[in-house]
């Protein structure tokens, strides 16, 4: 099991740039592929993005590809998604998850462990 803490979340406007971060407390943290996702109040958490566990393959969902990246520094248990030309409709809670050798899923049952997370909003 790893435990996962999320920061980094914020208020910004419209086209402005944030990233959040994910510090795993594990020492294995290079076994582990790491997901992204996002909720708003009344809906299902939605996948954002995700990066396997040796950094090879990385997936997103198709609304912020190209303005969004994950990375994995393994030295500093530490995962981070890059938030680029944000819009109001990214606003959400951003939650990190991990999976035991995980190969990018894009799917919440592949995850076992989860963050708290952390709020950002995009203003218009």
């Amino acid at each position: 099991q790893v435990r996962l803490r999320d920061s980094g979340g914020g208020t910004v406007q419209a086209g402005d740039s944030l990233r959040v971060s994910c510090e795993a407390t594990t020492h294995q943290f290079s076994r582990y592929g790491i997901g992204w996702f996002r909720q708003l109040p009344g809906k299902e958490r939605e996948f954002v993005a995700s990066i396997s566990w040796n950094r090879e393959t990385s997936n997103y969902r198709d609304s912020v590809k190209d303005r969004f990246t994950i990375t994995k520094d393994n030295d500093k248990n530490m995962a981070y998604l890059q938030m680029n030309n944000l819009i109001p409709e990214d606003t959400a809670v951003y939650v990190c998850a991990a999976e035991y050798f995980g190969r990018a899923s894009t799917t919440l049952r592949q995850y076992r462990d989860w963050g708290q997370g952390t709020q950002v909003n995009v203003t218009s």
